[in-house]
């Protein structure tokens, strides 16, 4: 490590997390100014008050103060601001695919079983995530060609009387004015997919250039090359399903012969697009080669076309396409859409069974570990996830039809029996997650308090008796919640899934709903229109206030994550911006020699940090990489990243970052935090009043740890992590300070950030004890200094 000369100078790169925050908030200053970056991802530094871009605080190291320039990156643009963004959390269903891609375990090393069932599980992935597609188009054609066109406007009804009569008895007209909701959607659907936040002239790291699977961190983040090809195969599939609803669905041929062929061939385009949807991956290349990009445009007119000629000679309301039915309701709709669900839960047990050999496989590399660093639910809960996406699915859709019923007319509106169905489930579901939370919050929390009162270790962070109770306090919740929480919700979500195979049952054999399951219909039917009043309220608010926004755009960002490998239908990836922009960033800091470059990480950010360092850690020379230093405060990465994404972040992987950065990754840490914890170390334990416990070594290996030393404020310094005090100790008249308990916010203010950010650039060896504050080394030690040179 070369030692930093007298022009030494430390920049400190800060990424914000989940909670989006302002140049002020992230900086901790009072103005903020934008000195580089573009219109989604600013790069802004503290200023005056004439709006003047200015160096931030010293830091203290070596004896003397070192100049410190402190830069924050805004990149919460991508995810939020205005009614276009606010309205992709509609899109949550499809997310939540490529979340459960990101979920799936790594293939074992010479196992080519276990490469063949991570090709199968993305197969069956990606028909999961056509199938979301086609039942999300069905469900508006419910809404808007069966319960709007069909029923509301038809003939001598009552519903929306202010519409004329003439209006009502052009059938064609309103089967026209019933798909054009659907079509408008689909045109929205493939503008979401067409974005891109790659900006000109920074490097995009692709599936050619990015690092091998076990050199670092973050590997699989990348743009996938299918992508386009997939959003073209899932707008055919949408727009083959929209024909196919004036046609009498796909379970309800027409009798005319001129409908029957169009039918037809909506069915099998539907047909061939699921199929080539589920041979796309990366050895396809033949796929892509027959499918380029004037061959998906051809195709893609071609499925307009079809929508067109469906809709003017298979009007829902002419005798031959209502024969034997109603002649108010749409034949085939409703069949339609059950059958989309039941196929979905179909996809969602066969992906399920086939993930379940792969985890077992995949236990090999695993099985060494300690408990607290494997994989959820032993690497199976990319399965939960996939009957999520499906619930939140149906539920969005049925939803929204229920209060689009209420507003339009009432009962005298026919919805698809299957929508009961799913107001059971729901209901049934607000049961469970009513006990559950009851369980763990009002049973289990306050019994750990109870048994465990107050933890050794947080006597030796809090030296105030009061605080030792409050903190201890906090500790339990944050410790249970840690644990416990993806546990609860996998088990919601598997025991609901279990839940629909009787009633997809009862539904296939058209049985009555059992008298004692009515109080659960009621219950969901208040629950689904619930969620979908407080989504449009929650759009709503975004939109109007940005501020009040923080709810929605978390969840925005922890599922906008990832890129389009199962879904394309969603907004694009942000991290696959993020990440180059602070390596470009980096970089231009490392021209000047003197430099050195800590990049600082908030919660979510602490990811996005973590694989920037990782990408900067194989591409700089050994000198380069001496000046680049890593923070992360309150990252989940070690008990929620690691063992949700074993294939983004693994301990080895891990490990070789913290031996190529030679331990100048420094975790900041609560153990009040629900979210945050610790990061490079684990299995600690008080022996002898010294902390202890076993993590990653400076030469990338894992093993036991010396003991912890005292930092400032309280803090315990222990490998690379730093447990923090919390409330924080008002140690230090001219910082500022927070009361009470912090847990997730405000690790800026704790006095360990400035010794953990000296560390990260190498200016203060890890494992030291704390140097006393002291002033700058003077310029002329040969003359006598004030007050007789002593430092006062």
């Amino acid at each position: 490590m070369s030692l930093p000369g007298p022009d030494a100078r430390v920049v400190e790169l800060r990424v914000p997390g989940l909670i989006g925050v302002d140049g002020d908030e992230l900086l901790d200053s009072v103005a903020a100014v934008t000195v580089a970056g573009d219109e989604t991802g600013e790069i802004v530094r503290p200023a005056d008050r004439l709006r003047r871009p200015v160096a931030g605080p010293v830091l203290h190291a070596l004896g003397r103060a070192i100049p410190r320039t402190v830069e924050g990156y805004l990149w919460h643009k991508m995810t939020s601001g205005g009614a276009t963004k606010a309205a992709w959390a509609l899109l949550f269903p499809f997310s939540l695919a490529n979340v459960a891609h990101g979920m799936l375990p790594p293939a074992p090393e010479g196992s080519r079983v276990a490469r063949v069932l991570v090709t199968l599980s993305q197969a069956v992935l990606r028909v999961f995530g056509l199938l979301l597609t086609a039942l999300f188009v069905t469900q508006v054609g419910v809404i808007s060609l069966d319960l709007l066109a069909a029923q509301c406007l038809a003939p001598g009804t009552g519903c929306l009387a202010a519409v004329p009569d003439v209006a009502r008895e052009g059938e064609i007209a309103r089967t026209l004015f019933g798909m054009l909701p659907p079509l408008l959607v689909i045109v929205a659907l493939y503008r979401v997919s067409a974005g891109s936040w790659q900006r000109t002239g920074i490097p995009v790291m692709t599936a050619l250039s990015r690092p091998s699977p076990d050199a670092v961190p973050g590997h699989s983040l990348y743009p996938h090359r299918n992508a386009g090809v997939l959003r073209g195969l899932h707008t055919m599939a949408a727009l083959a399903c929209v024909a196919l609803l004036p046609l009498g669905g796909v379970f309800t041929p027409p009798s005319g012969t001129a409908a029957f062929v169009v039918w037809l061939i909506a069915l099998g385009f539907f047909g061939l697009t699921a199929v080539a949807t589920m041979l796309l991956d990366d050895i396809a290349d033949w796929l892509r080669t027959l499918l380029p990009s004037v061959i998906v445009a051809g195709l893609l007119i071609v499925g307009v076309a079809l929508v067109v000629v469906a809709a003017l000679i298979g009007s829902p309301l002419t005798a031959g396409a209502a024969s034997g039915t109603s002649a108010t309701t749409l034949p085939g709709v409703d069949a339609m859409a059950e059958g989309l669900i039941v196929l979905l839960l179909a996809a969602a047990a066969v992906f399920g069974v086939v993930l379940a050999p792969l985890a077992l496989l995949a236990r090999r590399q695993w099985r060494t570990l300690p408990h607290r660093l494997r994989p959820w639910l032993g690497g199976w809960v990319a399965a939960p996830t996939v009957v999520l996406a499906c619930l939140l699915g149906a539920g969005f859709g049925a939803g929204a039809a229920i209060t689009v019923r209420q507003l339009l007319g009432g009962r005298e509106l026919v919805l698809p029996p299957s929508y009961t169905l799913l107001t059971v489930l729901w209901g049934a579901g607000t049961v469970i997650a009513a006990l559950l939370w009851a369980g763990m919050y009002l049973v289990a929390i306050p019994l750990r308090k109870r048994l465990r009162g107050i933890p050794r270790i947080v006597r030796i962070l809090q030296t105030d008796a009061r605080e030792q109770r409050t903190a201890a306090d906090a500790w339990a919740t944050a410790i249970i919640e840690r644990k416990h929480l993806h546990r609860l919700v996998a088990a919601m979500v598997l025991l609901l899934g279990v839940g629909a195979v009787p009633l997809v049952a009862l539904r296939v054999t058209d049985r009555p709903l059992p008298v004692w399951l009515e109080p659960f219909a009621g219950l969901g039917v208040v629950a689904l229109g619930l969620l979908a009043a407080g989504l449009v309220r929650t759009v709503y608010a975004a939109v109007r206030y940005p501020r009040r926004r923080r709810h929605l755009g978390a969840l925005a960002d922890l599922v906008f994550f990832w890129p389009r490998r199962a879904h394309p239908i969603v907004p694009p990836s942000y991290a696959v911006k993020v990440v180059p922009d602070l390596v470009e960033r980096v970089r231009y800091h490392l021209r000047e020699p003197e430099t050195r470059v800590v990049l600082a990480g908030y919660s979510h950010g602490g990811l996005l940090a973590m694989i920037a360092a990782a990408r900067l850690s194989t591409e700089l020379s050994d000198q380069e990489r001496e000046r680049v230093g890593l923070i992360t405060a309150g990252t989940p990465a070690q008990w929620g990243y690691q063992r949700a994404f074993p294939s983004l972040l693994s301990p080895a992987t891990l490990g070789t970052l913290y031996g190529a950065l030679d331990g100048r990754w420094r975790g900041l840490c609560r153990g009040t935090d629900s979210f945050g914890g610790g990061v490079t170390t684990w299995r600690h334990q008080v022996v002898g009043g010294q902390l202890l416990g076993i993590g990653y070594l400076t030469d990338g290996t894992i093993g036991p740890l010396p003991a912890a030393v005292r930092g400032r404020a309280n803090s315990l310094v222990l490998g690379g992590d730093h447990w923090l005090a919390d409330p924080v100790p008002h140690v230090e008249e001219c910082r500022r300070w927070a009361a009470g308990v912090l847990r997730h916010t405000d690790y800026l203010v704790d006095p360990e950030w400035d010794r953990a950010v000296a560390m990260a650039a190498g200016l203060e060896i890890p494992g030291t004890a704390v140097r006393p504050a002291q002033e700058q080394t003077s310029l002329f030690p040969d003359l006598p200094r004030p007050n007789g040179g002593g430092v006062r």
